[in-house]
């Protein structure tokens, strides 16, 4: 098994030091756990689309077809324009 280093915030070292505490196992167990988890319980994450579908639709006040018409909407808020100094 190989080894390797990495830094931590302090809260989640505190979480992992609790967790082995109570569970009566190594910290690295729990961190072991833990990884192997990550690509568990995220389904269908693993694409670009899929690691931001839960933001899609999120930001209000943007047109509806801004996809379609972005030059346009660019266009008519001034994007690109010098500004007078």
């Amino acid at each position: 098994m190989k080894t390797i280093t990495v830094r931590l915030p302090e809260p989640l070292v505190s979480e992992i030091e609790t967790e082995s505490r109570g569970r009566k196992c190594s910290k690295s167990d729990v961190v072991r756990e833990r990884l192997q988890q990550v690509g568990r319980t995220r389904p269908g994450r693993s694409t670009p689309l899929g690691a931001i579908a839960d933001l899609i639709g999120s930001v209000e006040g943007l047109p509806a077809d801004l996809s379609a018409r972005k030059k346009r909407y660019l266009k008519a808020t001034g994007y690109g324009r010098k500004s007078a100094r």
